[in-house]
């Protein structure tokens, strides 16, 4: 029988390396290595080396009147349904470039992910696409963090931009500190526990979104609580549309794609969204803001007090919107229509 100091130190080493492996994600498997997933979808390859893979619809390129990159949501791709017929991107001569995210689909993990690479990820996209010197770019839901990074740091590239119920990061500086903490604690307890140690414990967010003791994440366990009626009769449309790469969208690891946006989304950002300037202080383009005020994930009251706070923000709130907005026909085609052409919705 071992001495029961040994047993003790046994012991420790072995809840040490339990720990370790817990909290540590394991490598990504990166598409088109020896031991990931196969490459079938065009890419490019970026100036670190990396690729992203991206997917053309709407009229070709050369004989569109409007050029467009959407940014994908959380758990979601480059083939992000977006209820569009052909007949309506014809009519518009419309070009819409979707591209999977680092980590997401089949575009390689960025490790060094964060708001600021995204706006440049996007920058080389348009330019290896020869999309021109400007383009338009469209954010959903987290995705969003793209599209303000896009304003700040690229805003000469961009021809019109809107944020589709942009996800809200609850430690923005600017926020008041007790709206925050009121919109904060109206979240799910799994939630602001998710969202704390994002934030406050990023080494620790791999073990809680794989553990099983505790709910870890709503909307990853599809908690009912976060559709409105809206958002359910949207549900049940998209499930008759097929989607067979559905898969793909977490295929080189949980971690790489979803974990990440969750980190860099709550982390701490390079600038602060409400201390932006008029990005186009001569009328030359448009920012537009969607919002639903039944949206079970984004607190209104904090999005009308960016609208608030950036007055050159055109706000748009649907009175009975929920978060899935952008997957409504009459909704979609508002939101580009108003990007676009400048027709005011009617909501």
């Amino acid at each position: 029988m071992l001495p029961m100091a040994v047993a003790a130190s046994v012991l420790a080493v072995g809840f040490l390396v339990y720990g370790y492996k817990s909290i540590k994600p394991p490598p990504p498997r990166i598409c088109g290595s020896p031991s990931g997933p196969p490459v079938t979808s065009p890419r490019i390859k970026l100036s670190d080396g990396r690729h992203l893979s991206y997917r053309e619809t709407g009229v070709p390129k050369k004989a569109a009147k409007y050029k467009l990159i959407l940014v994908h949501g959380f758990d979601s791709s480059k083939d992000i349904y977006l209820p569009l017929s052909q007949e309506f991107m014809d009519e518009l001569g419309l070009y819409v470039l979707t591209f999977d995210r680092a980590g997401y689909g089949e575009s390689d993990p960025n490790l060094k992910r964060s708001v600021k690479s995204e706006a440049f990820d996007i920058q080389e996209l348009a330019d290896q696409l020869d999309l021109g010197p400007k383009f338009y770019v469209i954010g959903v839901s987290i995705g969003t963090y793209s599209v303000w990074a896009c304003l700040k740091y690229i805003p000469h590239r961009i021809a019109g931009a809107t944020l589709v119920v942009p996800v809200i990061n609850f430690w923005w500086p600017s926020f008041p500190p007790k709206l925050a903490k009121e919109c904060f604690r109206k979240q799910i307890w799994r939630d602001q526990v998710k969202l704390t140690i994002g934030h406050r414990f990023p080494w620790l967010l791999y073990w809680w979104m794989t553990q099983k003791l505790f709910p870890y994440s709503s909307i990853m366990q599809r908690h009912p609580i976060l559709a409105n009626k809206r958002d359910v009769q949207t549900i049940k449309q998209m499930s008759h549309v097929p989607n067979p790469d559905e898969h793909k969208v977490r295929q080189q690891g949980v971690h790489e794609s979803l974990h990440r946006d969750i980190l860099v989304h709550f982390g701490r950002w390079e600038f602060d969204p409400m201390e932006l300037k008029n990005p186009f202080p001569n009328n030359e383009a448009s920012v537009y803001l969607w919002e639903g005020h039944e949206d079970k994930l984004v607190p209104f009251e904090l999005q009308r007090f960016v609208a608030k706070k950036l007055p050159w923000i055109k706000y748009c709130e649907v009175p009975d919107g929920g978060h899935l907005m952008i997957h409504e026909k009459g909704l979609c085609e508002a939101i580009f229509k108003q990007l676009l052409l400048g027709q005011e919705p009617s909501i």
